[in-house]
């Protein structure tokens, strides 16, 4: 009986342990996988709406972008609008800057080329900084296994852990958040995430506030065999800006991507 009150006891202690530790693993693998996502082009479709007050469609707006390397960092070029091919007007304006980005890039000297590419990974990785975060910033527990796209997951909830102090400003938010996520079993990566406000968050003075209850959820996908790459993203937020109360809808999905290899150059464009 001793034996076994003792494994009871031992058995309540594991799951946290382990759900940091299966969380602590994807955050580190997040960046290998980085590494080679980078390599990668695609087309991303946004979808948002904005409905005022009362809950009326006040805008809907829908923009595709093909995002691919330009001399060593991504180019975003606009290619349809309202799922409708642009008017010749604007294909053409987008040409134009494509092609004056490809002379500016080509020109730069290499101390040039240098910072840019410096700058750009410099951004990248501040946004990614705040990962690894995650599993000292929340309690986390496994929640269950489930499968996604045929793939075996595990299922790990968190909510915020008190007087956890952050060491970056972004990941101050993650004290306002509890979330979910699904980590593949065999990759250790996050197949996907929700997150939730737990409360209105002001920003700006402010001049800005997000309300308790958004939402948001990102999924990623294999490809290739070799890299996991974004899906989709969707984004259901309630929102003060300024004097006005707005209510939003956002969807992002990614397609088509394609490996970009490190010898690879633009050399025209062709309006497809």
């Amino acid at each position: 009986m001793r034996l076994l009150a003792l494994a009871a006891l031992c058995s309540s202690f594991l799951p946290a342990q382990d759900a940091r530790e299966i969380v602590l693993r994807s955050v580190k693998l997040d960046s290998d996988n980085y590494r080679i996502a980078r390599n990668y082009t695609f087309v991303e479709r946004s979808d948002d709406r904005e409905n005022d007050a009362q809950g009326r469609l006040k805008q809907h707006r829908v923009l595709t972008h093909d995002v691919t390397l330009l001399e060593g960092s991504p180019y975003r070029r606009l290619i349809a609008r309202d799922d409708k091919p642009l008017p010749p007007a604007e294909e053409k304006k987008e040409q134009e800057k494509l092609r004056k980005s490809i002379a500016e890039r080509r020109k730069e000297t290499p101390e040039q080329r240098a910072r840019r590419l410096s700058d750009w990974e410099k951004r990248r990785r501040e946004e990614r900084e705040p990962l690894l975060e995650i599993p000292d910033a929340f309690d986390l527990r496994i929640a269950g296994q489930d499968r996604v796209d045929g793939r075996d997951v595990w299922i790990v909830e968190g909510t915020p852990r008190p007087g956890y102090r952050a060491r970056s400003r972004e990941a101050r938010l993650f004290t306002k958040f509890k979330g979910r996520l699904w980590i593949d079993q065999q990759d250790s990566v996050w197949v996907k995430m929700e997150c939730e406000a737990l409360e209105d968050i002001s920003f700006g003075l402010v001049l800005a506030r997000l309300r308790k209850g958004a939402r948001l959820t990102f999924e990623q996908t294999r490809v290739n065999g070799e890299v996991w790459l974004p899906k989709r993203v969707t984004i259901d937020l309630a929102a003060r800006l300024l004097l006005k109360n707005i209510r939003s809808q956002v969807e992002i999905t990614y397609k088509d991507y394609r490996k970009f290899q490190s010898d690879s150059r633009l050399v025209g464009f062709e309006a497809p």
